[in-house]
């Protein structure tokens, strides 16, 4: 593993439920001195709507903001560049970066299938390193594969159970057929007689009931089931001290672990998931968050 300290980081994220912060912060404690910057103009609604949606639409804005990073930064000399995703981000921003740092190592992770965002594919030339959560995208684009992590938080180190309040928790976007598969699983678990909650979150009600009118599976969602409250960490947490297990679901065109995944494997919670690859993962070694990011720059 590389020693970062006294190593400069230009370091552009998508905003994931403060993911972004933790990480900037554990580079910062590993000697690091990092530039942060939101990879998106906005976290609006309307702002990760039209970017999602078509982000030509929001050309002038994006190049606005991004012309002023490079202001920002201009002069700056960096050892490293960490790009999140990059939904936003312009190849006119890589280029120039590259140009006025060409010693500088250009790092690059997914955490989404490409699958679902075919733009991003033209990116991966900039890059020196390249990593994917998806495997099949690691072998198809020939990048590195490197799963998700969880924040300590998470951890239970002595696996305390508490008195639990539910037999399952659902706690996710909502998206896809989130809605669908796990109304049939709350369906089973009445029948069962099992205590369940599940908590589907949308970003904004006004964009949920557009992406309703046009996604044939969000017009099953009884919008009384939704909320339009994001839940902190700590909120999270708490719901996994008060259930025996939690149910995953993954996006049917995803085979990628999710977040949640090793968040629930590191609480000692139960997990239950629909993503069948996870045969494939050897859970006998314990996965560290901060293990993952430095191994990112080594």
């Amino acid at each position: 593993m590389i020693d970062l300290h006294g190593k400069k980081i230009l370091f552009l994220s998508v905003s994931f439920f403060n993911y972004e912060k933790a990480i900037t912060k554990r580079l910062s404690e590993l000697g690091a001195d990092v530039d942060f910057y939101d990879e998106r103009p906005s976290n609006s609604n309307f702002s990760k709507g039209i970017i999602r949606f078509n982000k030509r639409f929001y050309h002038l804005k994006i190049k606005e903001y991004y012309n002023r990073i490079l202001d920002e930064i201009r002069g700056k000399k960096y050892d490293f560049f960490l790009l999140i995703k990059g939904e936003a981000t312009p190849a006119f921003f890589l280029d120039k970066i590259k140009v006025s740092n060409p010693k500088m190592e250009m790092i690059y992770y997914n955490f989404d299938p490409l699958k679902e965002y075919p733009e991003l594919i033209s990116h991966l030339a900039y890059f020196d390193k390249k990593f994917t959560f998806e495997y099949n995208d690691s072998v198809k684009y020939n990048l590195n594969f490197r799963p998700l992590f969880y924040l300590d938080e998470y951890e239970n180190p002595d696996n305390q159970i508490q008195p639990s309040q539910y037999d399952l928790v659902f706690i996710g976007s909502a998206h896809t057929d989130r809605y669908v598969v796990g109304e049939k699983v709350r369906t089973v678990a009445d029948g069962l007689n099992l205590r369940s909650y599940f908590y589907y979150y949308a970003m904004g009600r006004i964009a949920f009931r557009l992406k309703k009118m046009i996604d044939k599976n969000l017009k099953q969602f009884d919008i009384s089931k939704v909320s339009f409250n994001k839940l902190n960490h700590q909120q999270i947490i708490d719901f996994y001290k008060k259930t025996k297990a939690v149910l995953d679901i993954n996006k049917p065109f995803q085979n990628g672990l999710t977040i949640r995944t090793f968040e629930v494997l590191a609480s000692g919670r139960k997990l239950i998931t629909t993503n069948s690859d996870i045969r494939n993962y050897p859970f006998i070694i314990r996965i560290i968050f901060w293990s993952s990011i430095e191994r990112t720059f080594g």
